[in-house]
């Protein structure tokens, strides 16, 4: 027997696969290239598939305990778990990809 589905119901609202805060401190030339570095890589190998959240500490810096940050640019992969971080401006675009766990595209996971 098949599960009825409820008429009534709204579908459940689907969550982005990858979930990722990237913390700054200002718009320095050091955070806004980690921004344009990140989109650049999700773009290119989670296009659809991804959010990211800026916390700018300078107006917000009680955000930073919630993660544990010590440094910025910091960023962190809440989703898919476990927490992954990457501290810098994220221009070593293999570098991002080992460090969020994303295989590139064109390759196949091992």
């Amino acid at each position: 027997m098949s599960p009825v589905r409820n008429p009534y119901k709204k579908p459940a609202k689907m969550e982005p696969e990858w979930q990722l805060k990237l913390y700054v401190a200002g718009h320095t030339a050091k955070s806004l290239a980690a921004l344009k570095n990140l989109q650049t890589v999700c773009e290119t190998h989670l296009a659809g598939r991804y959010h990211i959240e800026v916390i700018d500490l300078l107006v917000n810096p009680r955000l930073a305990a919630g993660d544990q940050i010590l440094a910025v640019p910091t960023l962190v992969r809440k989703v898919p778990q476990p927490i992954r971080k990457i501290i810098g401006d994220l221009s070593n675009e293999e570098r991002v990809l080992v460090g969020l766990d994303v295989v590139p595209i064109g390759k196949t996971a091992p």
